[in-house]
């Protein structure tokens, strides 16, 4: 079986080094990525795995963001290059596998079956810009409860992996995709996907102020945005609180995971240079992932029921939209269409 993962990025250079590895360690076969335009050292990091021959770049320098045509466009290429599933990902999101390997859930799905879900699981900010992101950001959302707003990054979502398909098409987001042959099976999320949203007031700065992320919203005026980005970061008595409460959890595996693969017993801090992670050579095994224990699997039904819960209340949303565009139609067309049929019955003999 042949895994490909797309990867969309701009100015992500602080965790997209990372994020390759990671995945390709996990058992991704190749990466298609693109690259809209970064000035942040990004494009030389993919170009880097472009030269191993594990990455094919796209180099994407319009300004005008389309997202779901782009990511569309990668997978599409997915299938052409001869991949049998896709994980389509965005730079700050890890996909770990609930068990073995990326592929092993994958190879025993049914062959009916062509797409299925994994599940956020945000982690936020914490001081020192500094540290590595890995090492600072260790400590994980336990969402008990949905939060139903669109625009934060701490909402419960799912994402999809999809057999590759040359007519598919992803929306946007990545959180879904279409394709007349493939069947979704719901309920089942094999994956969890460690999101990193927030990582750095720098980052946050480019990620909101009048970039391509929508996700906040903030305006594009510095002090919002400061304001804003102080507002989330998690400090050590929100921690302890947070902890105690069941609301926070801590998390290192992401952290353990890329020591290994940087052969270090600590990442190093921004300063100190970015660490060189090991890129599995051809025929390699990857690492296997320890399955979860029964108490951590009760903890993810809560979770994914979580997800479920705010599915429910976003296609209410969408009804109530719709509800709203018929009845804003029928006041608009409804009196016309009565004259028509009025002068019609009339003139009838």
């Amino acid at each position: 079986m042949k895994l490909a993962l797309t990867l969309l990025a701009k100015n992500e250079a602080d965790v997209i080094d990372a994020n390759v590895a990671f995945h390709l360690a996990a058992g991704v076969d190749f990466v298609i990525a693109t690259d809209n335009g970064s000035t942040d050292g990004t494009t030389q990091i993919l170009e880097r795995y472009e030269q191993l021959g594990v990455l094919e770049l796209i180099r994407e320098p319009s300004t005008d963001f389309q997202q779901g045509q782009w990511v569309t466009r990668m997978a599409r290429r997915a299938a052409e290059r001869g991949a049998d599933w896709v994980v389509n990902a965005d730079a700050d999101e890890f996909w770990w596998p609930r068990g073995g390997d990326l592929k092993e859930a994958l190879e025993r799905l049914p062959r009916r079956y062509g797409v299925i879900h994994g599940l956020w699981r945000p982690f936020v900010p914490r001081p020192d810009d500094d540290a590595h992101f890995a090492e600072r950001l260790t400590v994980r959302l336990s969402e008990h409860a949905a939060i139903h707003d669109p625009s934060s990054p701490f909402r419960p979502a799912r994402k999809s992996v999809h057999r590759a398909r040359a007519d598919v098409r992803v929306r946007d987001g990545n959180h879904d995709v279409e394709a007349p042959s493939l069947v979704r099976l719901h309920g089942w999320y094999p994956f969890e996907i460690l999101h990193l949203p927030l990582r750095t007031r720098a980052q946050i700065d480019r990620k909101y102020s009048g970039g391509a992320d929508r996700g906040l919203r903030f305006a594009a005026d510095e002090a919002r945005i400061a304001a804003a980005a102080d507002a989330l970061v998690v400090d050590d008595d929100e921690l302890t609180r947070g902890l105690e409460s069941g609301v926070l959890t801590h998390d290192t595996r992401l952290r353990d995971q890329l020591r290994t693969l940087a052969g270090v017993d600590a990442l190093p801090r921004a300063d100190e240079g970015q660490p060189m992670f090991r890129v599995p050579a051809h025929g390699d095994a990857a690492p296997t992932f320890a399955r979860p224990s029964v108490v951590d699997d009760a903890l993810f039904a809560v979770e994914a029921a979580v997800v479920s819960e705010a599915d429910d209340v976003r296609l209410r949303r969408q009804v109530d939209q719709l509800e709203r565009r018929l009845q804003s139609l029928e006041t608009r067309v409804g009196p016309r269409v009565e004259r028509r049929l009025r002068r019609f019955v009339r003139r009838s003999p």
